[in-house]
């Protein structure tokens, strides 16, 4: 099969901009649009390259990276005849990852971002490389890049070391359509060289926090979903477990006015006073701390991750690869900014506040198939011949108990690397991977609990508040005992995230 790829006419083609919120670059990576830098960026990339070259000329002293050895190698002079090997070898020995392939996606992303990086112009890449990242981003042939590997210090080496491979005709790449191929022969189908590095490219290209942050990225759009679902899903509960309105009026928030406190009891009050149900008299004084505690336990997990998205986008916007070529001061300055540190602690932040999410949610589950408040143990009319809804809230727990595993975390530990000049590294990969995964476990415990509250509403004569009704799961008091329950849950995420 032929593997050349052609733009066509009704592609949009968009420029990259100087300044992305998350917002906009996640929409910009769900358009499927195509990129391109603008004349200005361009230029800036000119620059930068120039600059180097004149820093270089002009006798000065050795520069890491660029006619150097790395790491602990870094007092080896390299000859101006060696220095495209140089940058060669770096490219080749250091992409060393092992473990699963990550998903095409988050490799897309970490390209996007890298592009991102050298447009801002201080990496002193050449343009004719930073195109061809854009080619391979445009045309979909996303090389392969192992989830392991990364110390999150010295940047993302071992996988950003793998996703430029190609550059080289090396390596593999995978194209949603043609499959995956070999980058030799993706280059060769569509007339396509492999690229000669120049000084410092290969350290610009593998020096950066790409990787972390393609993964910050996809976690801070899942939990933009799941927060707007969560206070639908909890007040549901609420709703149908006849709980009280009282924890969420405003006068309590008004003596401790978290930002997320405040926000949550008031998206709590404004759904369950529109429910019907609320007119039932409340058989209880007081509720147990996973109804009544929502607004601060939720508001808490929405202020943590509102800081980590602040984080991430301050991220999104800077450079991240060593060293850094400052044309206008004519300097070249080597320094840390590849340290994923902010990166890696906000991400274990994240992953924390989205699993108490998913704590407090399944405690919420248990009590809807407790038998309580007018509700059948286990939600079911046969208790004992049918086990309900039971072994459901075991699945919550088992992902519940997961997820504070997962949720040790990574950016406490640091592990010397390059015979000790690299005496501190951040972790952030491992975070990344362990909080997306926390995210993807959260959707499911969710979809538990708004499972069994769908299944306790069938067993109230009245309707509940418009939002949750405009998306109910119509369930026969006996369906669970005709459709495996795996499927059932799988309905559930259908319903409340798309999935």
């Amino acid at each position: 099969m032929p593997t050349k790829s052609n733009f066509t006419a009704y592609i949009t083609m968009r420029e990259i901009q100087e300044h992305y919120s998350l917002e906009s670059i996640l929409e910009l990576i769900n358009s499927g649009d195509k990129i391109r830098y603008s004349p200005h960026i361009l230029q800036r990339i000119n620059n930068s390259v120039q600059a180097l070259e004149s820093y270089l000329k002009d006798g000065n002293p050795a520069v890491y990276g660029v006619n150097t050895g790395f790491g602990s190698l870094q007092n080896v002079r390299i000859p101006d005849n060696e220095l495209e090997g140089l940058q060669r070898n770096l490219l080749i020995t250091h992409a060393a990852g092992t473990g699963s392939p990550l998903k095409t996606g988050i490799v897309k992303t970490m390209l996007l971002l890298k592009i991102i990086n050298i447009g801002k112009g201080y990496s002193a890449v050449q343009a004719e490389v930073a195109e061809r990242l854009i080619w391979h981003y445009n045309n979909d042939w996303i090389p392969m890049v192992h989830e392991q590997g990364s110390l999150g210090a010295s940047g993302d080496l071992a996988p950003l070391s793998e996703m430029c491979l190609p550059l080289l005709g090396i390596g593999t790449v995978e194209h949603p359509v043609f499959g995956a191929k070999s980058a030799e022969n993706v280059l060769s189908d569509n007339d396509l060289k492999p690229i000669t590095l120049k000084q410092k490219e290969a350290l610009a290209l593998i020096n950066g926090t790409q990787f972390m942050l393609a993964h910050a990225l996809q976690i801070a759009e899942a939990a933009k979903v799941i927060l707007d679902k969560t206070h639908t899903v909890a007040a549901l509960s609420a709703d149908v477990w006849l709980c009280r309105q009282d924890p969420f009026r405003p006068e309590l928030q008004r003596i401790r006015p978290h930002g997320g406190q405040v926000k949550v009891a008031e998206n709590m009050l404004q759904l369950l006073q529109q429910s019907p149900m609320q007119n039932l008299p409340r058989p209880a004084v007081q509720d147990p701390y996973s109804f009544r505690c929502i607004p601060q336990v939720h508001g808490a997990s929405i202020d943590a991750l509102n800081h980590c998205f602040s984080v991430w986008e301050t991220e999104l916007n800077s450079v991240t690869d060593n060293p850094n070529v400052f044309a206008e001061e004519k300097a070249v300055i080597s320094g840390g900014n590849f340290h994923g540190q902010p990166l890696a602690l906000t991400l274990d932040y994240a992953a924390m506040a989205l699993a108490e999410l998913a704590n407090i949610s399944e405690r919420r589950t248990y009590l809807l198939i407790s038998g309580q408040r007018d509700l059948p143990a286990f939600l079911t009319t046969k208790p004992g011949t049918d086990s309900g809804y039971m072994i459901a809230q075991y699945t919550a727990a088992s992902i519940v108990s997961k997820n504070k595993q997962l949720c040790t975390p990574a950016s406490v530990d640091s592990i010397v690397s390059s015979n000790g000049q690299e005496d501190h590294v951040s972790m952030g990969a491992n975070a990344a991977v362990k909080a997306l995964q926390v995210a993807k476990n959260l959707q499911d415990v969710l979809s538990i609990e708004w499972l069994c509250a769908n299944q306790a509403l069938s067993f109230r004569q009245d309707k509940t508040f418009p939002q949750a009704e405009n998306i109910r799961m119509q369930l026969g008091n006996d369906e669970h005992t005709q459709v495996p329950m795996h499927e059932l849950i799988t309905r559930s995420k259908k319903y409340l995230f798309g999935l």
